[in-house]
């Protein structure tokens, strides 16, 4: 005979949780339970830990996680901020669990859309005349301001709209860049970093293959690190009569819940020394 208990396991915002376990029952994973085990062995947290930042128990986090609850839209929402995702990755538990993305019913209309437009308009072109882009989580070329294209064609660059691309590949700017190496395993890295903060990110993780197989790329990032770094990583270009020496600065747009807002970065490149500086306000 088959013992059936009837049990309160939590309270999630007003909604009782009722598990119902029998001796012949075992709940398979899922594809939202994999990701939030996943989630939670990258942030190093422990079940317990999670639980108190969501505002769950460590119970309840334990069911979701062998599949034996399923989560509601508002646990996955609590879950996601308490594990710090970026709203792609919002979206990807949205979508595991079986509901709409954050980002499909976020009401970004077309008004707002053109506020964030315009205001990127207005960081770029207040930067002259200095160079100023603003680029996708792939490095993607969205926008550029006058500076930077100028500046950018002035020193080889092919037209390629990835900027990685653009600056790994030989050649071209490549060949102007004094310091490559460093700035070649730096690059590197930040894309590792997004791959990390995304792991269901493939067209990330690609792109990072396919840029390790570029000539000199693998080997750049496996020299070893300088001892005593610049507080500031700079790119040093080779000019005709003189190095420029510029560092760069990368903001986002702060607060959103679209993946494709929050994919965008604004990279401002920036005078590192008077020399640099001279050079910019002469041109």
């Amino acid at each position: 005979m088959i013992s059936i208990t009837s049990e309160v396991i939590d309270f999630d915002n007003s909604l009782l949780d009722i598990e119902i376990m029998t001796s012949e029952t075992k709940s398979p994973q899922t594809a939202f339970s994999n990701l939030l085990r996943t989630w939670r062995s990258r942030r190093r947290l422990s079940q317990l830990e999670l639980a108190l930042d969501a505002g769950l128990s460590q119970r309840h986090v334990s069911f979701l996680e062998t599949g034996r609850s399923k989560p509601s839209r508002h646990t996955v929402l609590q879950l996601g901020e308490a594990l710090a995702f970026p709203a792609a990755e919002v979206d990807a538990m949205l979508t595991a669990a079986g509901f709409a993305t954050q980002s499909f019913t976020a009401r970004w209309g077309q008004e707002t859309r053109l506020a964030v437009e315009t205001s990127i308009e207005h960081i770029l072109k207040g930067h002259e005349p200095y160079p100023a882009i603003s680029i996708d989580r792939m490095w993607n070329l969205l926008k550029a301001n006058i500076a930077a294209q100028d500046f950018f064609m002035r020193f080889g660059a092919t037209g390629n709209p990835n900027l990685l691309r653009e600056l790994l590949q030989p050649g071209g700017i490549r060949s102007r860049i004094v310091n490559w190496d460093e700035n070649a395993r730096a690059l590197i890295r930040l894309l590792e970093l997004e791959v990390a903060r995304r792991p269901n990110d493939t067209e990330a993780q690609n792109l990072l293959v396919e840029l390790l197989t570029i000539p000199g790329v693998e080997e750049a990032v496996r020299k070893p690190v300088n001892d005593n770094p610049t507080p500031v990583l700079t790119i040093r270009f080779q000019a005709e009569d003189r190095v420029l020496n510029l560092f760069s600065m990368i903001a986002t747009i702060g607060m959103s819940a679209d993946a494709a807002i929050d994919d965008v970065r604004i990279e401002t490149l920036l005078p590192a020394d008077e020399t640099t500086r001279s050079w910019f306000l002469k041109e």
